[in-house]
């Protein structure tokens, strides 16, 4: 069967991009149909998004070519201190402290924001000669056939692959089209994301405050901002989302404390609804599922993105070696190697959040007590604070070749 490209991926966001640079590298052909024009994909002004990117993603992002166009705009995250308390209230003297100079291979990872991680997938992807992109159009059917996968654009137009991938978000049309199933559940809880300014520099580290409506992060952008993730309760949050921009404020100071000086916003203000969600398959015939389609977690630990890059960087190492190997690329049993390589991980992944979310949103005080405790004898033994500090920067586990 012909082939209009080895690989069809479905989604334009982050992740569909930066599988399509990892799979170019094996020498397969690649389209990325986006359902978005090219126009609106990339802002060129700071719009207050920005990714918490570990180590073992840095890397995967120099591999594929993206990483030296943006590192001038990073922010490495030196530190990271984790507390427990009430907003208002000074935090708990048990606290975590981890520390990038108790690993050996420097900054636990980089802030970098949305405008330019996505400027640099896209430069990336119109420099490389086996990547198509297409923009503006949505598939509206996928049908897998022996020896390949057909979809049908909303134009019409149809297109034929060896496997169709699908990086298009929790709500993925490519899982549902398939007959893929998803299990979860929603946390009443919403993610409240906007930048900040602040008077005095933050050192490059990083902060996760957990308080009982859910965990504030302060996490340290270039100059003297830094990004923020507050959680609160959905009722709450819709009621803080829809303040004005001083109204906003007003709430957010005694969450955020004067440890940095006076605050301001920098940016757009955003809010998401948080659920866990999860694919019952990340694979089927033809298919395979990557980032949010196959996986869906709660940002208490930052690793939504991080853990789809981890799935694109095995992914393209089973279909890299498989083609080395004259296999069909597109076959279920190559398929299910990347579905066996990564479900557990996920698997993990997923219930630590939902654990870690549940035990920290939270204030009853035998929970607080113990949380406390626990932190407190993490943070006083340092061959178990290290495990954590490599944890954070995405170093331990099976790493795919593309972040080693």
């Amino acid at each position: 069967m012909e082939h209009d490209s080895d690989i069809l991926i479905v989604g334009g966001g982050l992740n569909g991009p930066a599988t399509a640079l990892a799979l170019a590298l094996s020498g397969l052909r690649v389209t990325v149909i986006d359902a978005l024009p090219a126009a609106t994909r990339v802002e060129e002004d700071f719009d207050g998004r920005g990714y918490a990117l570990a180590l073992a993603s840095v890397r995967l992002l120099r591999r594929i070519g993206v990483w030296d166009r943006v590192s001038d705009h990073s922010q490495p995250m030196l530190e990271i201190k984790v507390t427990d308390g009430r907003a208002g209230e000074a935090p708990s003297p048990f606290f975590l402290h981890f520390d990038h100079a108790e690993i050996e291979e420097g900054p636990m990872g980089h802030m970098i924001e949305d405008r330019y991680l996505r400027r640099g997938l896209m430069e990336a992807m119109e420099q490389s000669d086996r990547i198509t992109l297409i923009n503006g159009e949505t598939v509206v059917a996928q049908t897998a056939e022996p020896g390949g996968v057909r979809i049908t654009l909303a134009s019409g137009r149809e297109m034929t692959g060896a496997v169709l991938i699908g990086c298009d978000g929790r709500r993925s049309g490519t899982a549902e089209r398939a007959g893929i199933k998803r299990t979860g559940w929603d946390y009443g809880q919403t993610a409240l994301v906007c930048a900040i300014e602040h008077e005095r520099p933050h050192g490059g580290v990083a902060h996760q405050f957990f308080m009982p409506p859910g965990p504030l992060a302060i996490l340290p952008l270039p100059g003297n901002r830094s990004s923020i993730v507050w959680t609160e309760s959905t009722t709450r949050a819709a009621e803080i989302q829809g303040l004005d921009d001083a109204g906003y404020l007003e709430v957010l100071r005694p969450r955020f404390g004067d440890f940095l000086g006076e605050i301001s916003l920098a940016g757009k203000r955003f809010s998401y609804p948080l659920n866990l969600t999860v694919a019952t398959e990340f694979v089927a015939e033809r298919l395979a599922l990557v980032g949010d389609a196959a996986h869906g977690m709660h940002p208490i630990a930052g690793q939504g993105l991080n853990a789809g890059l981890r799935d694109i960087g095995a992914l393209a190492q089973v279909l890299g070696e498989a083609r080395a190997r004259g296999e069909d690329i597109g076959a279920l049993p190559v398929l299910r190697r990347y579905q066996e390589w990564r479900r557990f991980d996920t698997a993990s992944l997923a219930l630590a959040t939902d654990m870690s979310n549940k035990l920290f949103s939270s204030d009853n005080p035998l929970l607080r007590a113990a949380r406390d405790i626990g932190m407190g004898a993490i943070n006083a033994m340092p061959g178990l604070r290290r495990g954590f500090i490599r944890e954070a920067a995405g170093l331990t586990g099976e790493l795919p070749d593309l972040m080693r």
